[in-house]
Formats: structure tokens, sequence, C-alpha cells
């Protein structure tokens, strides 16, 4: 017997092991797709190779576990799959890392520590993470913690194929990449605004920046605006709205805050007074920076600038809410539209009783919202929604909507000059421009969000003149990505315009660093090609990455690759060149055309800006068609307890830790049926425990059937409880085989775990013991199969104690079973929904009257109604029937057809599916005869059919497929 408890652990790593010894995972050309299977039918699926920078944790399973459900469901359907992995090291994250153990910052440490004590024994941990000083280490100790997490996980993976990005073999594979790029002339050098560490002093991209994989950071243009001081010098504010610079009434600056005046050289010099944080940023951004005196924000309360549309003067006042590290630290204030502006000015004359120096300041309108009744925006949203501090934190919601409405229905007034009359939604360039051309305007860059790299270094936009760029901009470039994404299945298929969008706004974007691990820019070779754009087609180095161990590095050229990939060249010329056998050359390239595309790539939503927006662009521009990706599908995200998980939160589960806590099986089942893949995963404790329960009766289920007897039962041998229960298994089974195939994995494991479950405990309730232990016992076969992919080890346990004589089977390379089409009998099935219907009726009548039965009376409908009902069931226009109705002088009839037709469109709905007519030769009254015996049983009283006795006349309101019932 199986020992039903808590995880199944043994047998987990029994069968773990077994795989791993048999290499049944091990893919080859032409070799597998199971038993029996189609051996030139490949299915190539590929998932994102980790990030060695520490322990993966249950969420980020959840994504390599689906990935796996589908390999082995395409293993089943003759598919020979291969399902590879490697491991991402390249790029800061771990080279932060170990700098800052290096430097024994007690945090990381203590991290670290944690991280390793979930794999080693207390006394390693300290000679461990002392070794974490070297990058390397990091990389090789989590890249072999995770494998062996992955092996732990069921997952059937081809591990020959394993490689790491860091090694030389991946090295040349990458460079040969970037020649193709260049070669195309999308690999450029130049001068444009780029995230960047101050402290490292190289770019940075997602995978560098804390959180940055799935809280994006992007590049903002802000418009810095010059507003001049009396000395001559200017405050220069910085906004994301020029065109409201009309409306300005006064400047905001913090007096609590250091300020410094910088000269800026151009084509004259000027001095701007900005925070101490905008002034370095400014270096990053604009030459000429020289910081001359740093200055007390209070100092600039209550003197006048001169606003540089009109030339009016405008006071500065005092804001504590004024951030120095956004933008420039110096705000203007636009009161009539902003509610920020317009609460701050209320508060300020509150609290100073009025304004210093006579100062008085009244909202200035400039744009008219069409269709609205606002005479000053911000004022009005403000009363409306009852906000009166700047404390509220309505105030944001309050600022979105006046910003939408403004932007989509907005027009500039008379007081905005040659621009009156424009929408909101055309003009912000152009103002933008003619600020400019006057020279009172700029442009200054700023972070969507205040970030810091993974090793805690500031992040801030620069612009970089000798920068090496992709130019996602190529028109020929964005044409072919746009193809590749019309011919390529996605699932969910919303990502599909999502991608589209994504490929439309791509731009120039940052390829190389100065520092990190990775591979050496091919062009300049004091660049480090950065861990986005050397993640790109990595897939492709998996068909082959095994043959290539036995090459020297030396001989992998870019006429290797040109050959093996892309068939350029012939073999004798480039076993010339690289001193490659031509066989062996050959046999590369044959591997390569069997394996490629890549049929489905699985990953997660947050990858979809970059990793798959690159993987798809890099597809399209380096290979043929024929080569390009064949499809996508993602799944969300799980959380914890209905909080994402974080090691701050202290509610991370390390994957490693599954198997022990709670099973392996039990984990992959949850994932499977807990959400669709458009749906975040909730992992609640109660809900697991509330599962485990269910999956060990199913466990205890199958034991309970193992013994009794495998002879096939004959037809004649069936009961109706039996034929009903094969209908339904049948059924269930040739939905969930489509479900699969679908991707709609919950649907397919709900199918044939839960409503199967179900299924069997109403079997049980109609039939002995041991008929159910036959009827189970002749239909396991097929179930564990279907649920293999899911529940992969206890399927391949039970299937070895079915079929302890075939010692070399495994359930891991059987084929899906066959549909017995003859078995599915919808007459059964609705015969018996018909019986649980009445059932469920009369306890509802039992119920709500309070009633302990002493006899039930049932009545079927009459034979004329049924003749009516089957008259008109194929009548689509009922308002025919209605019309029809009319002039009958037999009300009765006419009644009855009304409510018929109510329940007509839910039976045919019903029945379509299988194009059959099972709702309308039901015989109820054979049906009821049957199963008297079972009401009787069931209500504990007599039960009478179609009886004289009916004191209520109750029989008359009996329609087809629903008797009338009278409880005496």
């Amino acid at each position: 017997m199986v020992a039903v408890n808590n995880n199944y652990g043994d047998i987990e790593e029994k069968w773990q092991r077994r795989w791993h010894e048999a290499r049944i995972f091990d893919a080859e050309p032409g070799v597998g797709g199971g038993r029996g299977g189609d051996r030139g039918k490949k299915f190539f699926i590929t998932v994102p190779y980790p990030y060695t920078s520490g322990p993966l944790h249950i969420g980020h399973g959840r994504t390599y576990t689906i990935g796996d459900i589908i390999a082995r469901f395409k293993r089943l359907e003759g598919y020979n799959v291969l399902f590879p992995m490697a491991f991402h090291v390249t790029g800061t994250p771990i080279l932060a890392i170990a700098d800052s153990i290096a430097k024994g910052d007690a945090e990381v440490v203590a991290r670290y520590r944690d991280y390793v004590s979930i794999y080693e024994r207390e006394e390693r941990v300290d000679e461990i993470v002392n070794s974490f000083s070297d990058a390397e280490a990091v990389a090789k100790f989590f890249a072999g913690r995770i494998a062996e997490d992955f092996k732990r996980m069921g997952y059937s993976i081809d591990w020959r194929r394993k490689f790491n990005t860091t090694e030389p073999m991946y090295n040349r594979f990458v460079e040969w990449q970037f020649k193709k790029l260049y070669d195309k002339g999308v690999i450029k050098k130049g001068k444009y605004p780029i995230t960047y560490s101050i402290e490292d002093g190289s770019p940075v991209g997602e995978d560098d920046i804390e959180g940055g994989d799935t809280d994006k950071v992007s590049i903002i243009e802000h418009t810095t605006i010059k507003f001049k001081l009396r000395d001559g010098s200017f405050l220069v504010a910085s906004t994301l709205r020029p065109e409201t610079i009309f409306g300005v009434t006064n400047l905001w600056i913090n007096p609590d805050v250091r300020y410094v005046k910088v000269k800026v050289t151009g084509d004259g010099d000027e001095f701007w007074i900005v925070s101490k944080d905008a002034a370095e940023k400014l270096s990053y951004q604009k030459s000429g920076i020289e910081i001359l005196e740093e200055i007390e924000g209070g100092y600039f309360v209550g003197k006048v600038v001169e606003e540089p549309v009109a030339g009016r003067e405008v006071p500065v006042l005092p804001a504590s809410f004024v951030d120095p590290d956004v933008g420039t630290g110096v705000v203007y204030s636009v009161p009539a539209h902003a509610p920020y502006d317009y609460i701050a000015l209320e508060d300020l004359k509150r609290k100073r009783g009025g304004l210093e120096s006579g100062i008085e300041i009244e909202p200035i309108k400039i744009i008219e919202i069409e269709g609205s009744d606002y005479e000053l925006p911000a004022k009005d949203i403000c009363l409306r929604m009852g906000i009166e501090s700047q404390e509220d934190p309505r105030l944001e919601e309050a600022t979105q909507q006046i910003y939408k409405e403004e932007f989509y229905r907005g027009v500039l007034n008379d007081r905005c000059g040659e621009f009156a009359g424009i929408k909101i939604a055309e003009i912000k360039d152009e103002v933008k421009d003619w600020l400019r051309e006057r020279n009172v305007a700029g442009i200054f860059y700023e972070t969507s969000r205040k970030a810091v790299t993974r090793g805690g270094s500031k992040v801030i936009v620069a612009v970089l003149h000798d920068q090496w760029f992709i130019d996602y901009k190529a028109e020929w470039w964005k044409e072919l990505g746009h193809k590749l994404v019309s011919e390529m299945t996605f699932y969910p298929d919303r990502y599909k315009a999502y991608m589209h969008d994504i490929i439309d706004w791509l731009a120039l974007r940052p390829c190389a660093r100065k520092r990190g691990l990775g591979t050496r820019f091919p062009f300049d070779r004091a660049w480090v090609i950065e861990s986005l754009s050397d993640s790109t087609i990595y897939m492709a180095l998996y068909t082959i990455a095994h043959l290539l161990r036995a090459l020297p590095v030396e001989s992998l050229t870019e006429s290797f690759f040109d050959y093996v990939f892309l068939g350029r060249g012939d073999a004798a010329t480039v076993a010339n060149e690289t001193g490659v056998d031509t066989e062996v050359l050959d046999k590369i390239r044959a591997e390569f055309e069997y394996w490629y595309p890549n049929d489905l790539r699985h990953t997660a939503p947050p990858h979809l800006s970059n990793h798959l927006a690159f993987f798809l662009m890099h597809h399209a521009a380096i290979f043929p068609p024929n080569k390009w990706p064949g499809s996508i599908t993602l799944n969300e995200l799980l959380i914890r307890e209905g909080r994402k998980m974080s090691k701050s939160k202290g509610n991370v589960i390390p994957l490693a830790k599954v198997s022990e806590l709670y099973g392996v099986d039990l984990y992959r089942l949850y994932c499977a049926i807990n959400a669709d893949f458009g749906a975040v995963v909730n992992w609640r404790e109660q809900d697991v425990d509330a599962l485990r329960r269910k999956f060990n009766a199913l466990v205890e289920l199958f034991e309970d059937s193992i013994d009794a007897g495998v002879e096939e039962l004959k037809e004649d041998e069936f009961t109706h409880m039996d034929r009903w229960l094969l209908a339904r298994f049948y059924r269930r089974l040739r939905d969930s085989i489509e479900q699969y195939r679908a991707f709609r994995i919950r649907e397919a494991g709900i199918n044939m775990f839960f409503e199967m479950m179900n299924d069997i405990r109403y079997y049980e309730q109609r039939a002995s013991v041991a008929r159910r232990k036959r009827i189970v016992r002749n239909v396991m076969d097929a179930w564990l199969i279907i649920l293999s992919p899911i529940t992969p080890h206890i399927c391949e346990e039970i299937w070895h104690k079915l079929h302890e004589n075939k010692a070399k089977t495994f359930i891991s390379l059987e084929r899906l079973p066959a549909i017995k089409e003859e078995l599915i009998d919808e007459r059964v099935e609705r015969e018996e929904e018909y019986l649980t219907s009445l059932v469920n009726d009369i306890k509802e009548i039992l119920h709500v009257a309070r009633l302990k039965p002493g006899k039930i009376y049932v009545y079927t409908a009459e034979k004329w109604k049924w003749d009516v009902l089957r008259a008109i069931k194929d009548v689509e226009d009922r308002d025919k029937i209605r019309e029809a109705m009319k002039f009958r002088k037999d009300k009765t009839t006419a009644e009855f057809v009304k409510r018929a037709m109510k329940i007509l469109p839910l039976k045919k709905k019903a029945s379509s599916k299988e194009g059959a007519s099972s709702y309308f030769e039901l015989d109820e009254e054979a049906v009821l005869e049957r199963e008297r015996e079972y009401l009787m049983h069931e209500f504990g009283c007599e039960v009478e059919i179609n009886g004289d006795y009916d004191p209520e006349n109750k029989r008359r309101l009996a329609i087809p497929l629903k008797p009338a019932i009278y409880v005496d």
C-alpha cells in the first residue's frame, strides 16, 4: 500500500531517481514520442532559465511547473519532447552580491546565511558564504542547488543540455548573435538617455535594478522652465505638463532642503538654482555644469520671479511636499488645474492667516473642459470630494481624474495666446517646442520611480555620448516583428495585441556596460553585453549544447554558427576553417534542424516588455521565418495568503522545501487547478490542507481498487449505474484531453480530479463497494495516464503496482488512453441528471415545508404535453408559436406551451453538444419505476409513480422533465 501521508516523499524520491537512471527525458532526434509515438513529431518547449543569485520560491515554481505539465502532456500525445534548462549568470546583480559580501555588509551576509542554510548543514554555512566574495562562487552554488530543486519537483528536463551564460561556449554564441545584428545595421553607438548607476559608473537594465523585473523603471522626460530672479539667476522648475505654464501663480520650494547654484555653460553662461540631487543628475545629462555654492531653500521664500511667458512676477512660497530628489526640486504652481497646488495654497493661507507681503493669489483658469460645469476644475473637484488637507490620499485620485478629463476633452482658452482653441491632447509637444525656441525651457530626464541597483547604488538617468545601442526603431525590423507576432499563438490571447503595442514603442536600447559578468562586446571589448541582450535566442543553443562540449571553443567561429544555424557556406569549407570534422558539423546542424523552431515559450507577464519582446525581435532579425517561435503561453504570479512573497514580509516558501512541507504532487496539483493561466494563484494554507485531504482520498481510491481484477467487464454485465459512471468518465477524459491541448490545464485538472471524484461518490450511493472497485480498476489505467502530467510521482507509483510484471515501463512514456466513444451514453447521463433534479426538488419541498414524509407521489407529464414539446422544439421563430397560441381556445395547452418554451432553450443547448435529442426521448415513467427503490431508500418512505391518488390535482402542473410532487 502507498502510505497516505503529508508528502509522499519516499515515492517522489524513488521515481525521480528511476527516471534519471533510465534517462527517459533525454531527447534525441527521431527517438521518443512515448511508447508507440511518431518519431518525426517533435515538440520543443522552453521556460526562462533562472537567475542564480539566490534560491527560488514557490512563486517562481508556478511557471516551471506549468511548463513541465505541458511537456509531459505532449509526450502523452506522442510527441518527441525536448524540455531543456540552463542558468542565467550574467549582469551586475551577482557581482553586487559578491562585492557586498567582500565588504562585510551585515545585511547581505545575514541574508545569504539564510539562503545557504536552506541547503547546507550549519557548520558549513559560514565557509560557503565567505566564498561568495567571488561572484563565480555565488553563481555556481545556486545553479547547482536550483538544478537539484528542479529534479525534486519532478521536472522532466534533459539535463545533458544545461549550460550557464558565462561559459566560453555561450560567449562565442552571443558574439555571433551580435555580429549578425551588426551586419543588419541595428547595433549603433551614440548619445541617448539611459538608466545609470552612479556608483558603478555603468548603464543598468531591468535585471540590475532592485525589483526591476516586476516594477519597471522607465525614463520620463520632464520639461525644465526657467523663472528669472531679480539678480539675473534662474529658479528652474520641472514639469510633466508644460502646457499649463500659462496658468502659473507661484513657485513652490522646500525651505528645509539645500539647493545649489550651478553655472551652466552653453551659448552664454547662465546661473541656475536647483536642488542638490538635481544638480548631480544634471551633471550626467548636460555638459558644462559647475556647482558654485549651496543655499538653504528658506532663503528663496518670499522672493518673486518673472514667469517666462507673459513676464508676470509670481512669488516663491514654501512647501514641504516638494521632493528634492524628483525633478529639479522646484515646482511651479497652477492651482486652477492641479488639486495638489490648490489644497497646498489653501493650507498655506490658513496657517499664515493670509500670505506675507500683501501677496494675494487667485487661480488662473486656462483650460475649458467640453461638457463640464467646472468653474475652477481643481477647486471644484476638491469641494465635491470633500478634500481639505494635503494629507488626504484622495488627492491623487482627484489629480488623475482632472488630468484625464483635461487631456481628452480640454481646450486651451484665450489666456494661452496663439495656442487658444487647441485641444490638450494635441498641444503638449507644440508648447514644449515653443518654449525651447524662446530659450526658456529644456529637457530633464528622470526615472519613473526612485530606484537602486541590486547592490544598493542609486539609479538615475544619464545621457552618454559613446553608448552602444540596439536600434529597435528600424522600420524593417518592426515590420518583421509584427509579422512574427501575427503568425504566432498567444495564450491567454489578450497578450498578442499587447505584444504588438510593445513592438511599436520599442526604440533604442543600451546593450552594453562597463561592468558585470558576461560576454565581451565584440566591437569594443572594454564593454560587456548586458544581461537582457545576451538572453534572447539562447533557445537555439539548447539544440546543440551537449554536442559542443566535445569541441574546442576556438572552433566556434562565426562561420561555424552561420553554417549550423543559418545553413550558410558548405561543410567542407567550415571544417577546413574550424578543424571540426564534416560529419560532426552535419550532425550538429541536423540536430538544430530537427528541433528548431522553439514550438512553445512558457513564461510570465512581467517578461513581456523585455525578455519576450527581445526574444521575438531577435528571432525575426536573425532567423528565417521557418525558424521563428510558434507559440507563447503565460501564467500570472503565485502569491501567499493574499500578499506577494518577499523576504521582508517573512512569507517566502523556498522551492527546496516543497517536498518536505507539502509534497511535490500536491504542490503541482494546487498550481494546476487553483487558477487559469490569466489569474493569480493565491497559496492559502487552509486551501492546501483541504486539497491534501481530497488528494489522499484519490490515492486511497486507487489503492483500494488495485486488486479488484483486471478482466474487462462485458457490456451485458453493466448495470445502469455502471453505464452512467463509464459515460461520465470517458466524456470527462475526452474533454480533458481537449482542455490540455488548449492550455486550459485548470479545467482539465478539475474535470479529472474534483468532478470525477464527485461522480465516484455519487456512484457509491447507488452501487456496492465491490462494484465500484471493479469499475474504477477498469478505467484506472486511463485515469492515471491523464493525471500523470500534473501528479507524475503518485501516478507512476500506482502504475507500477498495476503493471508490476512490466518493470521497464514508465507512465511518463505512455500514450494518451483511447476514448471509448461507444460508452459515452448521453441517454444514460440525461436519465441520471433527470433523477438528480427530481431528488433535489423533493428535498427542497421537504425543507421549505418542514415535512417528514409519510408517502411521496410523483406525477410525470401526460403524453400530449410531450407531443407538443417535440412539435415545437425545432421551431426557431418563437414569436410564431406565441402568436399561434393567442387564437387557441384551449387555454390549458396555451399555458403549457408558455411554460415549455422557458425550458426548451436550456435542454436544447445541453443536448446539442452531442447532436442528440436524448432529452426529448426520455421515458420519465420508466426511469422512475426503475429507480423507485432508490427513491424510497433516499427518503425513507413509500414512493408512488403516477398513481390515481392526487388530492390537490398536482398532475396538471407536471411538464416534460419536471414532474409534479405531492407529499402526504
